[in-house]
């Protein structure tokens, strides 16, 4: 910022006539905080300062402005900014000049210091020349001499070792094919070292290489003694004739003694060291066999005397316990999803700990450690797990076919998690990753498990078989009452139902009574079958076909159908997680067929052929229409959503990886599903049609003089606001409504739709009424009262806005009551207000209106046909009219 005014204006405690200008340096615009608008602002106010104080002594208050102390001020301002500017170009000149100096000044160093490092790097190399050079003559022969001296040497001594290795292997052979006896090697294998047993064993396998090519007659012929000894020697080898009776000594079998020998002596060394946890010691035993016999016998030593393998040989034979409460969840399909069973459970914790400290001894007591944590596992999984696991699973087995299912999934899951927590331990590469090949290994081990129970289509068809199960088991007392149903019913009203639609409720009824009755089934299978039918204990002199089945249970019901799907969906669910195959678009496809035969053919279409049954029934008009299958077909409507919704949500989506097989898929619900819309849209016009009769049949009973009352009873008959006939329909029509509305789906535009067409049908119907009664002038008030009865009952339902609304359909049926009671100049009027707007008549439709006239609803006949009813039309005015028409 700038400084105060005390820093800008001077000091000077004399007073000058003129004041000074602002006095600052290069460090007034070197801060930070410099702004240029208060610098200005700070040398405006030092002038106006000064201008105040000399206004102040002269009195005059409007004096006028005078510039002359500004410009001052900035001329001052300027001068001292040019000194300023000229300032700075000297100090930028010399600083220019400062920077090329030292420019120059290090473009020199950097030269200078680069030949030096030139000079250096030659050093070196000249250095390394001579160190390295091929000529002793030169001055650094001398390091190169003792490098090339220290090379020969090290020749020299592998030479002779290589010597004394043969005198040694010949000595041995000699020992062998001339005196039958190995005691060099014998007494090299007892010095008791790790190297000297390596030695041995390489020894011993030359020899047997050599035995095989100068000794082939003892690897052609079996060792089978001859005389019980073997030529004078303690050593059991065998003398084998020559063609000249020379005896030899059987040099294979004195080697493969000795190998054999000093191997159980190895193993032994290995077992002492395992028991005192020497871990060196161990590891040279195993270099040792490994390079003998490539290490199997070690490997075999040590996983078949682990005490895992020795604590488990008892247990894994124990017969699967668990309590019978546990198994009969497992076979609930209702119940939540069960753990793993307890004892494999144990296991496969035991064998996580087991192999995760294991994996640490393995590393640090055999060389080749990978290969002999493979065989480990490998005992571990296809001994311990498997044998463990099948027990478990036919166990399952045993108490049901959704038990094993449930079983085999948890079984898996558990197993898979081991895995990963293995891979995640890192076994003998803790803390590091596992190794891809023992990675690759545990995965094929988990595979191995689970092989037998997924081949071919063996599991998708355990599950199919389950689901059927379930599913018959669950519509059983369905399934039979519209057996029986459709058994009794012989009249035409049965044959609509669909082809084949009997025999297949009868079929399904049977296999699963057969089903039952299989002595394969066990008894929890049993019980709880019978559990999820809702049959409960059956006496055994009843049979099933015979228990009482009432009405509601042949109705459908939601809650079981969602019990089928979420059964449906465990089951997909179950196949995504074992990852049976990759054919997953074939076994959703599978499902499919399943649930479409199922819940489409043998639940929705057997309810809908019912209901259609039962609304054809209403069609006689005999009596009172029941509308009680509209409940059913709401029910039936639900049901179809939620399976459709599955379909698409669960099933389609898995079969993305085939399109023929997703294009397939969608055939057959679109096929199904418009047969079902099919069927419904018949049952609500067969509703409507039933309604219609039964309005029909309503107004047929209207009495002819309800509309032309006698004197007498014309007080008590205005009092009334509607006919019995009216009111009888209005009732009918108000329950009609009822029903509608908590039948059919809310959602959607079907009741709407249903609803339109049966206020559109009694609106015909009643246009058509009311042209055969005879009006007198007190009826034509009722006949006002009863349409306006109509018209507020119709136009109170949720209808189109078209036929409802101001000028719509309904409207007519006011406009018809009032030509009964208007007089002769307003009905004149109103013919004559029609024409002149160009209506002509014509009868238009429930959309169509003409400004509210008559004529743009009602025909010119239809006018005539109502006008002539009136009890006056015979007059000589209302001739007229008629006339004009």
């Amino acid at each position: 910022m700038m400084p105060d005014n005390a820093s800008i204006i001077s000091s000077n405690p004399a007073r000058s006539v003129f004041p000074k200008g602002p006095s600052f340096t290069l460090e007034d615009f070197s801060s930070r905080d410099f702004i240029v608008k208060e610098f200005i602002e700070a040398l405006s106010d030092t002038a106006i300062s000064h201008r105040r104080s000399a206004a102040g002594t002269a009195g005059a208050p409007n004096q006028p402005f005078d510039p002359k102390p500004l410009i001052r001020t900035f001329e001052h301002a300027q001068r001292r900014l040019g000194e300023l500017s000229g300032d700075l170009e000297i100090r930028e000149n010399e600083l220019s000049a400062a920077v090329r100096r030292a420019e120059a000044q290090h473009s020199q160093n950097l030269t200078t210091l680069g030949r030096k490092l030139r000079q250096t790097i030659e050093s070196f190399q000249q250095l390394d020349t001579s160190l390295n050079g091929a000529g002793l003559e030169n001055a650094g022969g001398t390091g190169n001499m003792a490098v090339e001296t220290g090379r020969r040497l090290e020749e020299l001594d592998r030479q002779r070792r290589r010597a004394l290795d043969a005198h040694f292997l010949l000595e041995c052979w000699d020992g062998v094919c001339n005196r039958g006896e190995i005691s060099l090697l014998e007494n090299l294998r007892r010095s008791g070292t790790a190297e000297a047993k390596v030695r041995s064993a390489h020894i011993a396998r030359q020899l047997l290489r050599i035995s095989q090519r100068l000794d082939p007659q003892s690897w052609q012929q079996s060792s089978k003694p001859s005389n019980g000894n073997y030529g004078g020697n303690s050593s059991s080898s065998e003398d084998l004739s020559t063609g000249n009776n020379t005896p030899r000594r059987n040099t294979r079998e004195i080697i493969e003694k000795f190998s054999e020998t000093l191997e159980k002596d190895l193993l032994k060394q290995f077992d002492d060291f395992y028991r005192k946890a020497n871990f060196e010691g161990m590891k040279d035993c195993a270099t040792v066999l490994q390079d003998f016999n490539g290490g199997s016998s070690v490997i075999a030593l040590f996983v078949n005397q682990h005490q895992f393998f020795i604590d488990r040989s008892q247990l894994v034979t124990e017969e699967v316990g668990g309590d019978a409460e546990s198994w009969e969840k497992m076979a609930d399909p209702d119940a939540e999803l069960p753990g793993v069973e307890p004892s494999l459970q144990s296991l496969l914790d035991e064998v996580k700990v087991v192999v995760q400290e294991e994996s640490a001894i393995i590393r640090r007591a055999f060389p080749y450690y990978e290969q002999v944590l493979g065989k480990f596992l490998q005992r571990v999984f296809q001994q311990s797990i498997q044998q463990r696991l099948e027990m478990v699973l036919d166990k399952a087995s045993g108490v049901s076919s959704l038990a094993f299912l449930r079983c085999l999934q948890s079984s898996r899951g558990y197993i898979s998690a081991l895995i990963d927590d293995l891979k995640a331990h890192g076994l003998t590469e803790h803390p590091e990753p596992i190794s891809s090949q023992t990675a690759l290994l545990l995965d094929q081990q988990l595979e191995e498990l689970f092989v037998p129970y997924f081949v071919g289509s063996s599991y998708i068809e355990r599950e199919k078989r389950t689901l059927e199960e379930l599913f018959h088991a669950v519509l059983f007392k369905f399934t039979s009452y519209h057996a029986r149903r459709k058994k009794a019913a012989t009249t035409f009203m049965a044959s609509l139902a669909r082809p084949g639609t009997t025999e297949l409720l009868s079929t399904t009824r049977d296999a699963f009574i057969s089903r039952l009755d299989s002595p394969e089934m066990s008894p929890i299978q049993r019980r709880m079958l019978l559990q999820v039918a809702k049959v409960g204990d059956v006496p055994e002199t009843q049979r099933l076909t015979e228990i009482r089945i009432t009405e509601e249970e042949g109705q459908p019901n939601l809650g079981d159908a969602k019990r089928m799907l979420k059964w449906l969906a465990e089951a997909v669910g179950r196949g995504l997680e074992l990852s049976v195959n990759t054919d997953t678009h074939k076994d959703v496809s599978a499902l499919l067929t399943l649930l479409l035969a199922t819940m489409g053919d043998g639940y929705v279409d057997v309810c809908l052929d019912a209901a259609l049954e039962a609304a054809t029934a209403q069609e006689s008009g005999k009596n009172e229409p029941d509308f009680g299958y509209l409940m059913s077909v709401r029910t039936t409507i639900s049901i179809t959503t939620l399976m459709v919704m599955c379909v698409n949500a669960v099933l389609l989506p898995l079969a993305a990886a085939s399109i023929t097989t997703r294009r397939d898929m969608e055939k057959r619900t679109t096929q199904i599903t418009s047969r079902i819309e099919e069927k419904i849209n018949t049952i609500e016009q067969k509703t409507i049609d039933a309604t219609l009769a039964w309005v029909s049949r309503l107004l047929s009973g209207q009495r002819k003089n309800d509309f032309r009352p006698r004197e007498s009873d014309s007080a008590a008959w205005l009092e009334m606001l509607q006919t019995p006939t009216c009111a009888s329909i209005c009732t009918f029509l108000t329950r009609l409504h009822n029903i509608a509305r908590t039948s059919l789906p809310s959602s959607g535009s079907n009741v709407r739709q249903v609803l339109t067409e049966i206020a559109l049908g009694t609106r015909g119907l009643l246009l058509e009424h009311f042209k055969r009664f005879a009006v007198s002038g007190p009826g034509g008030l009722m006949v006002t009262k009863d349409m306006t009865q109509y018209a507020d009952l119709l136009k109170s339902w949720d209808i189109d806005d078209d036929t409802k609304g101001p000028g719509g359909a309904l409207d007519v049926l006011l406009e018809v009551g009032s030509l009964f009671v208007i007089g002769v100049e307003a009905l004149r009027e109103r013919i004559r207000g029609g024409a002149a707007s160009g209506a002509t008549g014509g009868s238009t439709g429930p959309g169509r209106s003409a400004g509210g006239q008559i004529e743009a609803k009602l025909s010119v006949q239809e006018v005539r046909a109502y006008v002539s009813r009136r009890e006056d039309s015979n007059t000589l005015a209302m001739q007229q009219v008629l006339n004009a028409l």
